[in-house]
């Protein structure tokens, strides 16, 4: 388990470094966003994986591991937004990374439980197969976005969000790390 963190970690200060470098570049104009429509980024990267992984080849030169990093910081994004959403005031730099430190945390706790009780199983799956899990949790999120956040027995957008977090963590682990 010890190195299952270190492994997550790493690939953690990697999504968190490119997060904060673009907040210096751009500032938070993600805040603009609606929350449906940070699904629907999360979406376009996703679908660009399964292309690239179906093709065998990328044209543009970022690959997949882009994509999983940038799918991890847009579920940080909405999990923000859909705590911040009607707030009007702006966010500092700091104030930011400090949303994102408590994103990071809660989510890696969860990972932690889940990681325990399904002993590692996911050291066994393919990359393509958390793909397809963070499609399926995609359309999942959409579906409850298009119930106006209402379930009967699901779990919620946040919950969703968590999961796609940590397949895209996960994912790339098993890409810097093949067996």
């Amino acid at each position: 388990m010890n190195h299952t963190l270190t492994q997550y970690n790493s690939e953690i200060t990697t999504c968190r470094q490119l997060f904060d470098n673009k907040n210096t570049d751009y500032g938070a104009a993600w805040r603009i966003l609606r929350p449906k429509s940070i699904t629907d980024q999360i979406l376009i990267k996703a679908l660009r994986i399964r292309s690239i992984e179906d093709k065998g080849m990328s044209l543009v030169d970022e690959g997949i591991e882009t994509e999983f990093i940038g799918i991890y910081n847009y579920c940080i994004i909405g999990l923000i937004q859909l705590k911040h959403w009607q707030d009007t005031n702006e966010f500092t730099a700091v104030e930011i990374m400090a949303m994102f430190d408590t994103e990071v945390e809660t989510t890696r706790a969860l990972m932690l439980k889940k990681n325990h009780d399904y002993g590692e199983a996911w050291r066994e799956m393919r990359v393509s197969s958390f793909t397809d899990l963070i499609l399926m949790k995609l359309n999942r999120t959409k579906q409850i976005e298009d119930n106006s956040g209402v379930t009967l027995v699901s779990e919620g957008i946040d919950a969703n969000y968590r999961d796609m977090m940590n397949y895209a963590i996960f994912a790339l682990i098993t890409l810097h790390n093949p067996k």
